[in-house]
């Protein structure tokens, strides 16, 4: 059978149809969110138990077909399950069937569904002509429905009616016949099934409930009140996207062992071997339709089986011969055994050498045919990544019917779809970081190397790739404008953890059409760069601290370690950014959501000269630090900077905090007077002015000058030599000499970290007791 493309008109448009977005709710904890698809590339970031897993296990339950029946009971938004047993009381408790509700509209605000919404240009109408939802519709969005609801609500409410009055008359009976329920005559209370509507969906959900499809109308897609389907809606028969959407899945657990594990077969079936065997099935094997090519293959194997024939019958001649002899009754004529061989090329890759890896290409020893290795004893990083790959290869080639694969298809399936959607989970799996880059790099490039796909101009067909990473190495190499941000939302109210999903092409897109003045756009190209020098693991933190300097990032976690168990536990991602450019991440840090400790410093200056001097009340003096007049306390007088309320502190909805030094008291020669340290090296050093009395001697740079410092009789001259020798001296070195010299655990933080490093312990906390006491049942990571 010949492939055919739908017929498409002449102008021979490239393709353009894409998924826009989707709308997931009630599955996990994606109680409402909008994950919005890249045309080519989409990652989803975020922190753990974020929701990453749910959206990507939420796109291949209801857009797979052969793993809707995957749904369980615990995919359902657990704070829903009261709404949903509150159906199931009012059920038993009705004595009038004529009064009973059993509309499916009641169903399904709590029922998980996601909507699909596809861009389709007006050349492209032919493929969706079964989705369009009006007769006016000339191209644009389209908009489908996929929900979980029940297949009829009245054999639902007879069949759950039934098994609980039944579970409800035997467990009466019992207890009539007892003593006592609690023990009476040795018997103990039971609690038959079902004991609720949950109860009873755990074992019966995919009997009584089945995934519908419903047309939405795109003219009401961003209204909150036409989430609920009208109640005249009638379900599309059959998959909607069936010959539209070609869907993909590569799996996290991708099943590689070490090869002296206790693998079953199952895991198996990911070794190269395997999937080269099936390629060869669907694609190669020269016996199935063969044509003009394949006729020297099948040349060599007849030949390769007589000659086998042949060895056989000769082999086996004696033993046959002995066997004929017996004349076995009922066998008239003593027939004859003859010995046929089959050749089969397919098995010949069905064992664990089948695929070796050639450990001296490069040598021309004649001795250099022996060095191979099996498959299976490379490292599990370069299995992971070739036969993701390979999987890649063979996904494209299915789709494109390439070799055998478009001469075998049933006449149903002779239209190649025009979208082809790759979902990949947690690709980093046992792949070091260099390789992790290689591969995310690459894997799109892989989708589309095929001529009909890789002319830009001319492109008939669609890939997109969806990707869900907890690897920051990956984030790296991706542009960040194809990154959706999965932000935890706590507990609110009694009610659960939810997430939301930020799109992050917004904080990090180019502003086309006037959508960001320059500034913005500067902010957005400062923030796209740094990240990129640096690390992003910012997108997979439980909250961030920005530090002025490198003396606080090597300090700090010490602090955390030794003083802060909970923050010790607690993904932190700790950025060095300096107080002149701190600020510019605040629309980042914003757009994420993410709680975020700015430790910075006064700056304070002169209002005149501009100069930088040592800070000081009542002098008119400035702080030069952006952050602080820009982003929290939002002041620019130094004096009404220092007297600045925690609250004024606090930026963001109370998601930000800026920490920078104050006025504190100081122990000086028996007297207790106030100093305001001038950067985080002196603040360290007036928390902790007997340690460096004692480093006098042993110590050399910048701690011998703060110790010579401390030891002046006056505060004010201590301070004045500790503001000259910061101006000059190197505070890097500084830190990691007190990392030489001392345990780090015996310096008090300043005081102005030390408060920074309480609001966010405090801050983490309820999070961090939401993980640890979630259940496990309600597929909240992902």
């Amino acid at each position: 059978m010949v492939i055919r493309l739908r017929p498409v008109r002449r102008t021979m448009k490239r393709i353009d149809m894409r998924i826009e977005h989707v709308d997931i709710r009630n599955f996990r904890k994606l109680k409402s969110c909008r994950v919005e698809l890249s045309s080519k590339e989409t990652i989803f970031v975020g922190a753990n138990n974020s929701g990453k897993t749910s959206a990507m296990d939420a796109l291949m339950f209801f857009l797979k077909r052969s793993k809707q029946k995957d749904i369980r009971t615990i995919d359902f938004t657990l704070s829903n399950w009261s709404a949903i047993n509150g159906i199931g009381e009012s059920w038993v408790e009705s004595t009038d069937e004529g009064d009973l509700d059993l509309a499916i509209s009641m169903w399904r605000p709590y029922m998980p569904s996601i909507d699909v919404w596809l861009q389709v240009e007006d050349e492209e109408i032919h493929y969706v002509s079964h989705l369009i939802p009006t007769l006016d519709w000339s191209g644009g969005l389209l908009g489908v429905r996929l929900i979980l609801e029940p297949k009829d609500t009245e054999k639902l409410y007879k069949a759950y009616k039934a098994a609980f009055e039944s579970a409800k008359t035997t467990t009466e009976s019992r207890s009539s016949s007892s003593q006592d329920d609690s023990g009476g005559n040795g018997k103990t209370r039971l609690n038959l099934w079902p004991q609720s509507m949950r109860d009873f969906l755990d074992r019966e959900l995919h009997r009584y409930f089945a995934i519908h499809a419903y047309i939405r109308d795109p003219s009401r897609r961003d209204d909150e009140k036409s989430q609920d389907l009208p109640a005249e809606s009638e379900p599309i028969e059959g998959d909607p996207f069936d010959g539209l959407i070609k869907i993909d899945i590569i799996n996290a657990q991708r099943g590689f062992s070490d090869p002296n594990s206790d693998g079953d077969s199952s895991k198996n079936d990911r070794r190269l071997s395997v999937q080269l065997q099936r390629y060869y099935r669907d694609h190669l094997d020269p016996t199935e339709l063969p044509d003009g090519n394949d006729l020297n293959a099948l040349e060599a194997m007849e030949v390769a089986r007589t000659a086998f024939n042949a060895r056989l019958k000769e082999s086996f001649h004696p033993a046959i011969t002995e066997l004929e002899g017996l004349n076995y009754p009922g066998f008239g004529g003593n027939p004859r055994i003859t010995l046929s061989s089959k050749v089969n090329p397919v098995e010949g890759l069905n064992h664990d050498a089948a695929v070796q890896f050639d450990m001296a290409r490069d040598s021309e020893s004649s001795n250099a045919e022996s060095l191979w290795l099996p498959e299976k004893y490379n490292g599990l990083g370069y299995q992971n990544l070739i036969s993701m790959v390979f999987k890649l290869i063979r996904f494209r080639d299915e789709w494109m019917r390439v070799g055998k694969a478009g001469k075998k298809v049933a006449e149903k399936d002779s239209f190649i779809e025009p979208l082809h959607l790759v979902l990949i989970e947690e690709p980093e799996a046992h792949l070091h970081a260099q390789v992790q880059q290689v591969f995310i790099r690459k894997a799109y490039d892989v989708l589309r190397n095929h001529d009909h796909l890789k002319d830009k101009a001319q492109a008939q067909f669609h890939t997109q790739l969806a990707v869900s990473t907890h690897s920051n190495h990956i984030a790296h190499e991706i542009d960040f404008t194809c990154l959706r941000y999965f932000k935890r939302i706590p507990a609110i109210n009694g009610d659960v953890p939810s997430a939301t999903v930020v799109n992050l092409s917004t904080t990090f897109g180019d502003g086309k059409n006037g959508s960001k003045d320059d500034d913005a756009k500067k902010t957005s190209k400062f923030a796209t760069r740094y990240l990129k020098t640096t690390h992003c693991d910012l997108f997979f933190a439980d909250a961030a601290i920005l530090v002025e300097g490198p003396a606080e990032r090597m300090l700090i976690p010490h602090f955390i370690r030794s003083n802060y168990p909970d923050l010790d536990k607690s993904y932190l991602s700790i950025l060095e950014i300096g107080g002149s450019h701190a600020h510019r991440l605040r629309p980042l840090i914003e757009a994420l959501g993410l709680l975020t400790l700015v430790v910075t410093d006064l700056d304070s200056i002169d209002t005149d000269s501009k100069k930088k001097v040592c800070p000081k009340k009542d002098e008119k003096y400035q702080t030069g630090n952006n952050t602080l007049k820009q982003w929290a306390p939002r002041l620019e007088k130094l004096d009404e900077v220092l007297d600045a309320s925690a609250e004024k502190k606090e930026a963001s909805d109370g998601t930000v905090r800026i920490a920078y030094q104050c006025a504190i008291k100081v122990a000086w020669n028996d007297k207790e007077e106030e100093a305001i340290p001038y950067t985080f090296e002196d603040a360290l050093v007036l928390a902790n002015i007997d340690f460096f009395k004692e480093k006098n001697e042993e110590t050399a740079g910048l701690i011998k000058k703060m110790a010579e410092a401390v030891s002046k009789q006056t505060l004010d001259e201590a301070y004045q030599e500790m503001f000259k020798a910061l101006e000059s001296g190197k505070k890097a070195e500084m830190a990691l000499e007190i990392l030489y010299i001392t345990e780090p655990n015996q310096l008090e933080p300043p005081k102005y970290i030390k408060e920074g490093l309480d609001w966010l312990d405090a801050k983490l906390r309820p999070q961090f007791d939401d993980d640890i006491g979630r259940n496990p049942g309600t597929g909240g990571e992902a």
